[in-house]
């Protein structure tokens, strides 16, 4: 019941007039939102982070005056910027447009804005890895959910928990053969008969076997897909909301994503809006500073 409690409340923000109260949607989030649970879903970018081999290292440095060769620094010239040299966009938590394997359907830029903002759902194999660390998500794993929990609402975004993610950022991840997965038959059936918007799953890929078959299907159908996402413990399986944002690379076949689920009050996991500084944001002790042997700046 509490779980519902976000969709009933836009629902009722919705139905009131606008002109109530100056506008529903800054009813709904008075509501709901001010007092939501927000969890971090996507892991911070590092050099040092897990990527396939094949496309190699990635690189930060200071940004440099280009009349003098320099790097800009805050004694100097009052400001710090970062160049990133980035091998790839499939880097970290990713949004794979269908453009990264199939040209002729959307890349990033060609995303529709209403990707923003969906219902999420959370389906845990955790059981199941324990016992088989390559066991990949089956369409009897997702009808035992709905046994439980209900139908999978279509444009729902669903995330396949297997905690996967809690070995991050061991580079020992990129080079794995089996990893937990999602079978093609569970894509087939959460695309084709639960209609959602997309899936996502911690690992860097979507199954294990030889060919990628459940990325290829995805791509070639003109699905998109999210990877590497991060730790989902705590986050409820139902009632939750998940806010994603990505740049606009034009032509980009890959997304640097930053996935945030919003969810109820009564969640464990997860801040409010108001617990950490904000305007103005938190002021730390140690000031940042470029770390030659990490190739990035720390406190």
């Amino acid at each position: 019941m509490k779980r519902a409690l976000l969709a009933v409340v836009l629902a009722l923000a919705f139905a009131t007039p606008a002109s109530a109260h100056g506008g529903s949607l800054w009813s709904a989030y008075d509501n709901a939102f001010q007092n939501a649970k927000y969890i971090d879903l996507s892991h911070v970018l590092t050099p040092q982070i897990p990527v396939w081999k094949g496309f190699g290292p990635s690189f930060f440095m200071p940004a440099v005056d280009p009349s003098t060769g320099t790097p800009y620094t805050y004694a100097k010239d009052g400001f710090e910027a970062t160049a990133y040299r980035l091998s790839t966009d499939q880097f970290g938590t990713q949004l794979d447009p269908p453009a990264h394997w199939a040209p002729e359907y959307a890349a990033i830029d060609e995303l529709p804005p209403t990707f923003a903002v969906r219902k999420l759902i959370v389906i845990s194999i955790v059981r199941q890895v324990r016992q088989n660390f390559n066991y990949a998500l089956q369409v009897s794993d997702i009808l035992r959910w709905e046994r439980r929990h209900g139908r999978i609402p279509p444009g729902s975004v669903v995330f396949v928990r297997s905690d996967w993610s809690k070995r991050w950022p061991d580079p020992a991840l990129s080079g794995l053969t089996e990893f937990p997965g999602v079978s093609l038959d569970a894509l087939k059936f959460l695309q084709l008969k639960r209609h959602i918007l997309f899936h996502g799953h911690e690992p860097l890929d979507t199954d294990s076997t030889p060919t990628l078959e459940g990325e290829s299907w995805l791509m070639h159908h003109g699905f998109a897909q999210a990877e590497g996402v991060a730790d989902l413990s705590g986050v409820p399986a139902t009632g939750c909301l998940v806010n994603m944002g990505f740049p606009w690379f034009g032509g980009g076949v890959g997304g640097f994503v930053r996935f945030v689920a919003i969810c109820p009050p009564d969640t464990k996991r997860g801040v409010r809006v108001g617990e950490l500084p904000e305007s103005p944001l938190q002021r730390y002790d140690t000031p940042l500073h470029w770390d030659p042997a990490l190739g990035m700046r720390v406190r």
